[in-house]
This record gives C-alpha cells, sequence and structure tokens, in this order.
C-alpha cells in the first residue's frame, strides 16, 4: 500500500515529465512574458528615438532589432529550442489576428479629401501598377533562372513570388512623412497605394496559388482573370456590405445612449471580423473585405455612434494596429536570428532584390507617365515625388505573412527559398531604405512643401480634378484617351451626386459630415 500512495505522489509532484499541462503552461506564461518585455522595449525605445528625431533608427526597424538581438542572444546561449517553442505559432496567427486589425486601421483611417481627390493615381498605382510589378518580379527570376543565375522556379512559382513581394508596406515612410512635414498629395500616393496593394497582391497570390494547384495550361489565361476578378470582386462586395449594414445597425438600433454605450463598441469591433470571415469562410480574400469595410464603417457607420463611442472605437484600432505591428516586426527579427533558412541560394536573394528595385521603377515611372500624360502641365506628378514613390516601396508585414503561407503551398523547398529571400529584403528595405528616408526627402526637396507645390491640396487651388480629369488642350493624339477619363470623370461626379444625395442621408443619421462631403464631390467632380 505504501509503494501504491508513493506512486500516487510521484505522479502529481511538481516534477513533471517533459510535455505536461503544467510545463506547457508554464513555458507559454514565460513565453508571454518574454513577448511583453519585447513590446515594452520597442515602445519605450521608439518613443525615445522619435522624441530626440532618430530618423536612421526608426520604429519598425527598432522593434526588428531587438527581435533579431533577442534571437542572436538565444543562439549563444543555447536556449534557442526553448525560445522557438514560446513562440511557436502558425502563418494562421498572423491572418486571423494581426494582420486584420493592421488593415481594417488603414482603411479606417484613410483620409477622405486627400483620398478622393488622388483617386485615379491612387488607383492606377495600386491595381495597375502592382499588376505590373508582379509580373515584371516574376519574369526577371524565371529568366534569371533559366540563365542560371539564380535558383531555378516554376514559371507559376516566380509569379507567386513576385505577387507576394509586391506587397508593400511603407509605415516607416509614412511615419518620417508626419515627422518632417511633406506634400499631402505626396502623403495620399504612397499610403493609398499601399492600403490597395495589399489587396492586390493578396489576391494575385491567391490566384496564382489556385492555377499552380490545378495545373493550368497557357491556355485558361481567360479563367485566371476570372478567378482573379471572382476573388477581387467578391471580397470587396463582402467587405462593403458588411460596412453597409452596420451603418444601417446603429443608424435605427437606437445603440447612442448612455447606458448602452458598451453594447455600441463591442458590435462595432466585431463587425470587421465578421467582414474578415465571412470573406475567408467563401474562399475570397478577407484582407479585401476588411479594408473596404473599413472604409464604409469610417464614412457611414462611425457617424452614427455616440461621441464617447467614437472617441473609444477609433483609439482602440489605433492601439491593436500598432501593437500587431510592432509584434511582427519584432517576430520577424526572432525568425531570422532562430529560423533555418537556405542560405545557400544567396544569388536567389541577391538577384531578387535588384529585379524588385528593376519592378518597382517600372511600376512607379509607367503609371506616373500614364497619369502625367492626361495632366495639364502644372499638374502633372512631379520627377522628385516619383522618385520618393519609389524609394518608398519597402517591404514588411504581408509580404512576410504570404512568403510564410508559401512554404505550406509550395513543395521541394522552394517555398523555404522564397521565404528566405523575403524575409532577408524585408529587412534590407525597413533598416537600409527606412533608415535613409530623412536623408532621401532632404535631397529630393519633398521636405516641408506642404503648401508651396503647385498640385498641392489648398482651398483656394483648383485642385478639383485631382490627378484623373483631362486637359481639353492637349493634343488630338490623346483624345481617346481624354475620352475615357472623361467618361470615368462623369461617373465619379455621378457617384459623388449619388453619396451625397442619396447614400448619405439613407445611412447617416447625423449630417455634421455634409460639408466635408460637398468638399470630396467639388475634389472630384471638377470646377
Amino acid at each position: 500500500m505504501g509503494m501504491e500512495e508513493e506512486a500516487q505522489i510521484m505522479l502529481i509532484s511538481p516534477a513533471e515529465p517533459k510535455g505536461s499541462p503544467v510545463k506547457d503552461q508554464q513555458a507559454a506564461g514565460v513565453g508571454i512574458l518574454l513577448q511583453i518585455m519585447m513590446l515594452v522595449l520597442s515602445f519605450v525605445l521608439g518613443h525615445v528615438l522619435r522624441r530626440h528625431r532618430v530618423y536612421f533608427l526608426p520604429e519598425a526597424s527598432a522593434s526588428l532589432l531587438i527581435g533579431l538581438i533577442v534571437g542572436g542572444l538565444a543562439n549563444i546561449s543555447n536556449t534557442e529550442t526553448n525560445i522557438r517553442a514560446w513562440f511557436n505559432f502558425h502563418e494562421e496567427f498572423f491572418f486571423l489576428f494581426l494582420l486584420p486589425p493592421i488593415i481594417f486601421q488603414s482603411g479606417f483611417s484613410l483620409s477622405p479629401k486627400p483620398f478622393f481627390s488622388n483617386f485615379g493615381a491612387i488607383v492606377t498605382f495600386a491595381i495597375l501598377g502592382t499588376f505590373i510589378a508582379s509580373v515584371v518580379t516574376g519574369g526577371l527570376v524565371y529568366l534569371g533562372g533559366l540563365m542560371f543565375l539564380m535558383y531555378r522556379l516554376p514559371f507559376v512559382e516566380c509569379l507567386m513570388f513576385g505577387a507576394l513581394i509586391s506587397a508593400t508596406d511603407p509605415v516607416t515612410v509614412l511615419s518620417i512623412f508626419q515627422e518632417l512635414g511633406t506634400d499631402v498629395n505626396l502623403y495620399a500616393l504612397v499610403f493609398g497605394e499601399s492600403v490597395l496593394n495589399d489587396a492586390m497582391a493578396i489576391s494575385l497570390y491567391r490566384t496564382m496559388s489556385l492555377v499552380r494547384s490545378h495545373a493550368y495550361s497557357g491556355k485558361n489565361f481567360f479563367f485566371v482573370i476570372v478567378r482573379f476578378l471572382e476573388t477581387f470582386v467578391g471580397s470587396l462586395s463582402a467587405g462593403l456590405g458588411v460596412g453597409f449594414t452596420s451603418a444601417l445597425l446603429f443608424k435605427y438600433a437606437g445603440l447612442d445612449i448612455d447606458n448602452l454605450q458598451n453594447l455600441e463598441c463591442c458590435l462595432f469591433v466585431l463587425f470587421p471580423y465578421f467582414s474578415y470571415m465571412l470573406a475567408e469562410g467563401f474562399g475570397l480574400s478577407g484582407i479585401v473585405s476588411i479594408l473596404f469595410t473599413g472604409m464604409v464603417m469610417k464614412h457611414y457607420t462611425y457617424s452614427n455612434l455616440s461621441e464617447p463611442s467614437q472617441q473609444f472605437v477609433a483609439e482602440f484600432f489605433h492601439l491593436i494596429s500598432s501593437l500587431a505591428e510592432t509584434f511582427i516586426f519584432i517576430y520577424m527579427g526572432l525568425d531570422i536570428a532562430m529560423e533555418q533558412h537556405s542560405w545557400s541560394h544567396v544569388g536567389f536573394i541577391f538577384f531578387s532584390i535588384l529585379f524588385i528595385g528593376v519592378a518597382r521603377a517600372a511600376n512607379v515611372f509607367s503609371c506616373a507617365y500614364l497619369v502625367n500624360l492626361v495632366r495639364p502641365a502644372h499638374r502633372k506628378i512631379p520627377s522628385n515625388h516619383q522618385k520618393a514613390l519609389w524609394y518608398s516601396g519597402l517591404r514588411g508585414a504581408m509580404a512576410f505573412a504570404l512568403a510564410l503561407q508559401s512554404i505550406h503551398d509550395l513543395p521541394d523547398g522552394h517555398g523555404q527559398t522564397i521565404f528566405t529571400a523575403t524575409t532577408a529584403i524585408v529587412v534590407l528595405t525597413v533598416l537600409l531604405i527606412g533608415g535613409s528616408t530623412g536623408t532621401m526627402l532632404e535631397a529630393l526637396q519633398v521636405v516641408g512643401d506642404n503648401d508651396d507645390h503647385e498640385y498641392s491640396l489648398t482651398e483656394n487651388s483648383d485642385v478639383s480634378n485631382g490627378y484623373i480629369a483631362p486637359d481639353s488642350d492637349e493634343g488630338s493624339s490623346r483624345s481617346r484617351i481624354k475620352m475615357k477619363l472623361r467618361e470615368f470623370h462623369e461617373s465619379t461626379a455621378s457617384f459623388t451626386a449619388l453619396n451625397r444625395n442619396y447614400l448619405t442621408p439613407f445611412f447617416k443619421s447625423r449630417s455634421g459630415d455634409d460639408e466635408e462631403n460637398d468638399n470630396i464631390g467639388a475634389l472630384i467632380r471638377g470646377s
């Protein structure tokens, strides 16, 4: 009997075997503690750097370096295995918990005036430009493999790599833009392109992934186009539908009273995730859906909230997006220091960096040419702004998350090679390009030119036609392009009238934004 009691005592003693629930709980607790410590250090360091105007080490770069240092120390102290166990999560964690608040905040924080006045240029750079960058990158990587300059991948996988690496994340550049002060249109172009660019990149990646899994030949190019439109338009429709539904709910449910403000805030926070999961559940893109949900909820639903709830939701989404973005950069640093990467394919990394620079140039300068083609001389995008836009093409969270997913989507180590190249590109762009942004702005003379650039937004300047209005005095060789743009211009003006006369009264319960809507309409309609 004594032997049995001793055996029972051994079973419940603190010396639990490895892998037991107690050990797992302890490891999880230590991992969460380490993550919180790194987040606190990152935010404090970012505040100190921003306060002392240290632009060569932006906040994102500081977070990345913290992850690199902790991962390096783990390797030296032989605790790498334990730390990897504490940070043991999959790419689903990124797509389900970290990326949604970041993307929603991007759409939710769009400034209406500069965004709509530059709408034509933003769409051109984000949709057409991202497609050009993806195809150019994929084509160059494939040709590089054929010429034995780099690790050879199948053509469809090269296009997948081109799509994921075309996703830009200029959070570092934008923060420095705000600190130093730059042209409002340049800021709107960089920010607007990055927002819509993520949606385009993930749609292209998933379309190419589907093409690869079904082994479609060149004869099925029509299917590729249809599948892409199905994913993009379906996700957009889901996002708009959820956004407009939320606007009607908050307008007619009568939740903007004192004792229901908690319920009001909870429902507002849940709608973005509902949009995301709805799209993912139907095989669409949750990123695209939640982006447009954010834009609609800011323009229509937000004004239906009580003032305390408005303040809360604005601060809440800014908070969680900052936490998510900082954590992603920390994790990228840890991953680079600890994970096994395919560093044997150094040529693939080197030439990929060169190719994305070429592809970014093809994106920016070709799209800028098309935009300037229909602009009067005093309204063209200046060459220094085009160079700043090219320089702002940093890679970040979206490219990293898609590369992480490619490990499972692609066999035979191809995904691991792409993941290694992507992490190297992210580190290079964030540390080098992000750190030199301040110097770049000064060299291009775009610092502090908010009010003195001819195509800037001012109250008295003729900016109502933005980047999308044609010039009737151009040569006859451009008449066809101008006619198409006039049609687009007229349809945009019609949408503005529809928004002002029907959508706003139907979905909004307050008229406080009427003046803003009129200003937006004037910006789009033209004089």
